[in-house]
């Protein structure tokens, strides 16, 4: 063999010892890839917490005027020529929404007037004779029988003042009754006085919402009435216009007899400014008190099948877990968490998202938030 075909083989041997060595090294990553785990997914970690859930109760009912006034006509057969209000506007205690016709009147009061006049013109004179016939009586020039007439006609003459007296208070009360008042502060919610219109004795002009109180009046059921007190706060939602915050005012005291439900009446303060009237639907929701519970984010639930569930991390090994999918019960919602009756504990470390991507026993990825 000549000394080049000896330099060729000797050239070969060293690329093929390369070639060797490579592929060797090459092996050992691959392998190493080949047992790493592939996660499902990558997820952050949240546990449980014990929270204070409110209790609450929800009802529906109507919002109406907490005491709606009636006011009507105190006199007859006068003429209305004067309507101050309309429906919708606010008046104070003791303001003139109308006024009758007062002539008539008038003339009453001054024919009352005059007849008082006489009658104590009468009485005086009267008075006068009893005290001259009791001063002569003893003389013996009148019978003590004409001094009793005497008397008798002063106590007479007397009676007739009286008379008189509230006769013309008669006509005086019905000159105030001229003038129609409201008997509080409020805002008139129907008008049906009419100008120019005679009224009758005790006919409806106006009525009123005393104060522009509104109040709640929602429809519970015997149970839930037990659990309900006085003075418990109430939000009360009316739908597409607001919601407000009331307190309960009273407990109706019995029950209607074909549903068994009763009134809850709640005070609505300041509701008209809020944007409610009376006979708008509203809900309320009682705040009965508040009880601890177990709680999780909304996100960490996935349901399925009509269940609900969650995944628990289990052991990790570096950054890398298996999950265990744990069916659970779900109880109150206190915000963007639900209370969890069953199935976990505090200390639990669950998949704080994207649950729904995941199945029982996959290998997740953890990382920090």
């Amino acid at each position: 063999m000549t000394k080049g075909k000896i330099s060729v083989l000797l050239a070969a041997i060293i690329v093929l010892a390369g070639i060797g060595i490579f592929a060797g090294r090459s092996k050992q990553p691959a392998a190493d890839i080949a047992l790493a785990p592939k996660p499902a997914l990558s997820v952050t970690v949240v546990q449980p917490l014990m929270l204070d859930i409110p209790m609450t109760l929800t009802a529906n009912g109507s919002i109406a005027a907490w005491q709606e006034a009636i006011i009507g006509s105190e006199i007859s057969d006068l003429r209305l020529i004067e309507v101050n209000v309309q429906v919708g506007q606010t008046v104070k205690k003791g303001q003139v929404l109308a006024v009758f016709s007062d002539e008539s009147v008038l003339a009453d009061v001054a024919q009352s007037r005059a007849a008082l006049a006489e009658a104590e013109a009468n009485l005086a004179d009267a008075r006068d004779n009893a005290e001259r016939a009791q001063q002569i009586s003893a003389s013996g020039a009148l019978s003590s029988q004409q001094v009793n007439q005497y008397l008798t006609g002063e106590k007479t003459a007397n009676a007739k003042v009286q008379s008189a007296k509230a006769q013309l208070d008669s006509q005086l009360l019905r000159l105030k009754y001229t003038k129609v008042l409201a008997g509080d502060d409020g805002v008139i919610s129907s008008r049906s006085a009419t100008l120019g219109a005679v009224a009758a004795k005790g006919q409806e002009l106006f009525r009123m919402i005393r104060q522009n109180r509104l109040e709640w009046r929602g429809e519970v059921t015997a149970a839930e009435m037990a659990q309900l007190k006085l003075g418990i706060p109430v939000n009360v939602d009316v739908p597409n216009v607001g919601g407000i915050k009331g307190k309960i005012r009273a407990l109706a005291p019995t029950l209607d007899e074909k549903t068994r439900n009763g009134l809850v009446y709640v005070d609505l303060p300041e509701a008209a400014r809020h944007g409610l009237r009376a006979g708008m639907f509203a809900k309320g929701e009682f705040e009965i008190g508040v009880i601890p519970g177990l709680t999780i984010p909304q996100t960490a639930l996935s349901l399925r099948e009509g269940f609900s569930y969650v995944f628990k991390l289990g052991e990790q090994n570096g950054s890398f877990a298996k999950v265990s999918q744990i069916k659970s019960q779900l109880g109150r919602r206190i915000g963007d968490s639900l209370e969890i009756l069953s199935g976990l504990k505090p200390g639990d470390r669950l998949v704080a998202g994207g649950a729904s991507f995941l199945t029982d026993g996959d290998t997740v990825q953890v990382v920090q938030p």
